[in-house]
């Protein structure tokens, strides 16, 4: 009989366990969806409820319960600024969970864990995913323009200084041949064969 045993024990201790659920939870503020398993999921999911519903009500009490459990103080800023604001009009039900099938390791069942949102956000964090994407290929697309102009400039700055140096170059063994006594190996042979 399983009387009284509504928790799951994921095989850890209860210190392992809570500290496992507290940095789920905190992943999950933060990120918005997490994946991991589902036995874990639904452990996670009765807290981040919890802390929605605290966040909702909005007092400094609930604020020094959240505070207590999640990890990041900034997590908590954004759970009461921007979290808790999306579902003051629903009763319960902030999050979801969707399998996504087993895991090759272990075959372990996994989901995705995820805050549920309204049509509006979804089409909103849309366009700004459309937005940020085009904004990066803009900017790729001008860093590589850049990247040929400055490379073919300095093939250029490079030609140049190379066609000069090599007049010099031979400028310089004409002379050491002059100043051997009587110019180079060349002019030696066409004389042995002029002179012989």
């Amino acid at each position: 009989m399983r009387h009284r045993k509504d928790h799951r024990k994921l095989s850890r201790t209860h210190q392992h366990r809570r500290a496992l659920l507290r940095n789920l939870v905190t992943a999950l503020f933060q990120y918005e969806r997490i994946e991991t398993t589902v036995a874990k999921a639904k452990e996670a999911r009765r807290l981040a409820e919890r802390m929605i519903t605290f966040a909702k009500a909005g007092d400094m009490a609930s604020r020094r319960h959240v505070a207590r459990f999640v990890t990041k103080p900034e997590i908590v800023a954004k759970l009461f600024g921007t979290i808790a604001p999306w579902y003051e009009e629903r009763a319960g039900g902030y999050t979801r969970i969707l399998r996504i099938g087993r895991r090759l390791g272990d075959a372990g069942e996994t989901a995705y864990l995820e805050l549920v949102k309204s049509v509006e956000q979804k089409e909103q964090e849309r366009q700004a995913r459309v937005a940020a994407a085009e904004a990066k290929a803009l900017a790729e697309s001008g860093a590589k323009a850049e990247k040929k102009k400055s490379k073919g400039e300095a093939e250029e700055s490079a030609e140049a200084p190379a066609a000069e140096a090599k007049p010099k170059r031979g400028a310089k063994k004409e002379k050491a041949g002059a100043g051997a006594g009587g110019g180079g190996t060349k002019q030696r042979r066409t004389q042995r064969k002029v002179g012989g």
